[in-house]
């Protein structure tokens, strides 16, 4: 189990492994969820540089997203 400590800010320090884990980067937006039991699961939020076809919103309509969905 890996934990880290709450400052008087309200701040913590996401662990090494943790942040190799998730592959954060400085400036990451992170996604906190809340789950039963008091638990929380942190997941990074995937950024337009994730998605090497983001690029593409030309290609993106329901036509297309039709005709492509079997691929």
């Amino acid at each position: 189990m890996i934990t880290s400590k709450l400052t008087s800010k309200s701040q913590t320090t996401i662990p090494q492994a943790i942040r190799i884990a998730l592959k954060l980067r400085e400036g990451d937006e992170l996604l906190y969820s809340l789950e039963t039991e008091g638990r929380v699961v942190i997941s990074r939020v995937p950024s337009a540089g994730d998605d090497p076809f983001a690029a593409f919103d030309e290609w993106d309509s329901e036509a297309d997203r039709k005709a492509y969905a079997n691929l």
